[in-house]
């Protein structure tokens, strides 16, 4: 494993980029907006930069990741040489599809597909490509950069080698990993939209304010973000979405919350929005 080709520049995306960048893999971060690719490479300059600053790194160590790093709106440029794609876009399956089966035309006959999926079924999605042995989810987390978990999800024919690998290229990248049986939602997205859906009701019902369900749920059971910021930082219409797949596959209890699908449908997405279950100077 020496180049990763990720596909989508956005939150996720340019996070996994900056990480595979930073364990010293040559990366090619790709999205179909030369916009979006502005302002992923502006946003990965300012961490190295700030990594620098703060001494989590060397500034020899940033100029390395600087120089592994390329950035194009071509897929077929990104992926003609790369040995792992990781795809990072919206939650959407029709969209994941379409993208593999770009990649299983595109990228070298040994590279790897896999998909950032956070709830969303590998094995359908290597269903796409001719190289379903070769597919596989990796589940980073937000903010890949610092969070330590990677969930490896496999699809029905995903082979051992496969998940070897990339536990491997985890590792580079100074990851712990855990191997999870393919259901919706695998381990953690099932566990968090069940908390942060049941926070969203709570504060519709009026038991307690935004500020104090986080609180309580930070200083009662030591989580380190409560559910409302980790949502706002998700954002809501991705936990929507996420929400909508869940409750379609696993049933009742997965229903989105009311003020979820309200705030949603007023714009209020979260972090990115400026606005969500709190307020961000964007």
């Amino acid at each position: 494993m020496n180049h990763i080709a990720v596909i989508g520049s956005g939150t996720m995306g340019r996070g996994i980029a900056y990480t595979a960048a930073l364990a010293g893999f040559s990366v090619t971060l790709q999205d179909i907006r030369q916009e979006a690719i502005e302002q992923a490479r502006s946003y990965i300059d300012r961490q190295l930069d700030k990594s620098v600053e703060k001494g989590h790194i060397r500034a020899e160590q940033r100029d390395i990741a600087r120089n592994h790093l390329s950035y194009t709106t071509q897929m077929q440029e990104a992926v003609a040489k790369t040995d792992l794609v990781i795809e990072a876009v919206l939650e959407m399956m029709e969209l994941k599809i379409n993208i593999f089966q770009q990649l299983d035309e595109w990228a070298p006959s040994h590279a790897i597909l896999a998909t950032n999926t956070s709830t969303m079924s590998p094995t359908e999605i290597a269903a796409s490509t001719k190289r379903p042995s070769q597919c596989v989810a990796m589940h980073f987390f937000n903010p890949a950069h610092r969070m330590k978990l990677i969930e490896i999800i496999r699809g029905l024919n995903t082979s051992d080698e496969t998940v070897e690998i990339v536990k491997q290229v985890a590792e580079k990248m100074g990851k712990e990993t855990v191997e999870v049986n393919e259901l919706p939602g695998f381990v953690t997205s099932r566990m968090n939209c069940l908390i942060g859906n049941e926070a969203m009701n709570m504060l519709m019902e009026g038991v307690a304010s935004a500020e104090d369900i986080d609180k309580a749920l930070k200083l009662g059971l030591n989580h380190p973000m409560g559910p409302l910021e980790l949502a706002d930082l998700v954002g809501l219409d991705s936990r929507l979405r996420n929400m909508e797949y869940l409750y379609h596959h696993l049933g009742e209890k997965y229903r989105p919350s009311p003020l979820l699908v309200k705030y949603v449908k007023a714009g209020r997405l979260g972090k990115k929005s400026g606005q969500g279950f709190y307020s961000y100077t964007i």
